[in-house]
This record gives C-alpha cells, structure tokens and sequence, in this order.
C-alpha cells in the first residue's frame, strides 16, 4: 500500500514538473533574448523600426522628383552619402547595391535603390559618382530623419553603410560598410517571402 502511494506522489510530482519547467525555460528566455542564438538574419536589425514619411525625402535631382512615387510600396536599398563627397567606400557600396538588386531576379520589381545625401553637394559633382546608373534615385532628408539616422548610427555614419527601408518607410535593418552583397540578398529574400506588402 504504502509502495502504491509513493508512485502516485512521484507521478504527481512528475506531472508537475512537466508542466512547470517549459513555462520556467520560456520564462527565462524571455527576460534573457540573448541566450537565443537561432537569429538568421546577418544585418543588424534596428529596434525599434526608424520611422519615415515618403514627404520626409525630397528629390535632390529632376530625375528623382519626377520618380518620387517609386518609393511607396517598394522594399529599399538605401545607401547613405554622409559627407560632401563620395569616396571610394562609398562608391562601392553604390555599385554593390546595383548588383544586388539585379541577384534579385523575378523580385527585382519589388525593390528599388535610393542614395540618401545627408550634405549640400553641388548637382555637378554629385552626377559624377552616379555616372550612367538609370535608376538609383537621389533624395535629401529633412532634419528629422537626418537626426534619426545620427541616433541609429551614434553620431557616427560611416561611408558605404547600407539600410533596407520596408514598404511602409521604416528603416529596419543596418550593414556596416564592405557588406557582402550575397548576405543582403539573403536577408531581402527572407524579407520579401515573408512580407504581405510591396
């Protein structure tokens, strides 16, 4: 009898213990994300999403303020111009994110290239850095995003960085100058399977 009775305590107990100790793992995972090393994505996310109005941008050439529409509803490559020239990371990274977008293949129409120039430049040697690229749009930022992108970056915005803007206008993911253009396709297709806009 009393044989009996021990099982059914350590059944009860037993039981007990499978329902509690998932909840205590979930709990402890969730008060300490970076245990969880099952992350995919090789960009680094920015949390939380920087928020932009397509109004926020305005066209720095003819050419991008007659186009300015294509930035709704599209998944952006968004190189950034921080200073008054573009050098050669700069440059690179410009040519990158063109050959990137030609990877995308059939997705390619889901995704347009824009270069945000975060200083006054002169229209003439900015045309130099974008010699015969047809569709890479060229926009200034308003002080607020501009102020956004400082705060993302810590004051710092390196030369030939690279940001994905999702259909809505929120910047969401960052890569450090000399990203690898195959890593971004990676993340975009992810992206672009999962997303129900653009």
């Amino acid at each position: 009898m009393n044989n009996q009775k021990n099982k059914n305590h350590l059944l009860i107990l037993g039981l007990f213990g499978m329902t509690i100790i998932p909840f205590l793992i979930a709990w402890g995972l969730k008060e300490n994300p970076e245990l969880v090393k099952g992350q995919t994505n090789i960009g680094q996310l920015i949390t939380p999403p920087m928020t932009t109005e397509r109004s926020d941008l305005t066209g720095f050439d003819k050419f991008t303020a007659d186009n300015r529409g294509e930035l709704s509803g599209h998944w952006l490559l968004v190189n950034i111009i921080p200073n008054n020239e573009c050098n050669e990371s700069c440059m690179e990274a410009i040519h990158k994110t063109k050959q990137l977008r030609l990877m995308l293949n059939k997705e390619l129409t889901r995704t347009r290239r824009i270069v945000i120039l975060l200083k006054d430049v002169e229209p003439e040697t900015a045309n130099q850095w974008w010699v015969d690229d047809k569709t890479l749009l060229r926009v200034r930022p308003n002080d607020v995003v501009s102020k956004k992108i400082a705060e993302i970056r810590q004051g710092n915005v390196p030369d030939g960085m690279l940001f994905l803007m999702d259909p809505l206008g929120n910047l969401m993911m960052q890569y450090e100058p000399g990203f690898d253009p195959y890593s971004v396709k990676s993340d975009l297709m992810h992206l672009l399977r999962i997303s129900q806009i653009g």
